[in-house]
């Protein structure tokens, strides 16, 4: 599996399960809704009153899995940050190409984009047999 095709197939999906984790080192899920650059970075937008943007700001280390209902999906860790200037308007735009009701979001307080950089990812598609499963580690996403 290429690259291309990861970011090709990761377009396809408007949502994923994002996973964080909590002060107490307890795992906290949220559905959020996703973008992602040709460089493979996923961004997605919250609030920074949001459970997974304090854990985020606290410890990058982040799991999102896209892509559950045709029986392919994509699961990803890696790291997450909040550019800033060039980077920020960059990402941002990558993902307003994908949700253009997220300018709107723009006017909302506390309004924080997140870019992930994956280290891992494991895409499994179970249509064909036998299965089609790859792990894919940071220097292969590189």
């Amino acid at each position: 599996m290429k690259r291309e095709q990861l970011v090709e197939f990761i377009r396809n999906q408007r949502l994923a399960v994002e996973c964080s984790i909590a002060p107490s080192g307890a795992p906290q899920a949220a559905v959020v809704a996703i973008a992602v650059s040709d460089r493979l970075e996923l961004v997605f937008d919250t609030v920074t009153s949001s459970r997974k943007y304090q854990n985020l700001v606290r410890d990058p280390r982040v799991a999102l899995v896209v892509g559950w209902d045709r029986e392919i999906t994509a699961q990803i860790e890696g790291t997450a940050d909040f550019p800033v200037a060039d980077e920020l308007e960059r990402i941002r735009e990558v993902y307003f190409a994908r949700h253009p009701d997220g300018r709107d979001r723009l006017n909302w307080p506390g309004i924080a984009h997140v870019r992930v950089r994956p280290t891992w990812i494991r895409y499994s598609d179970f249509n064909q047999t036998p299965s089609f499963i790859v792990e894919l580690e940071a220097s292969a996403l590189a």
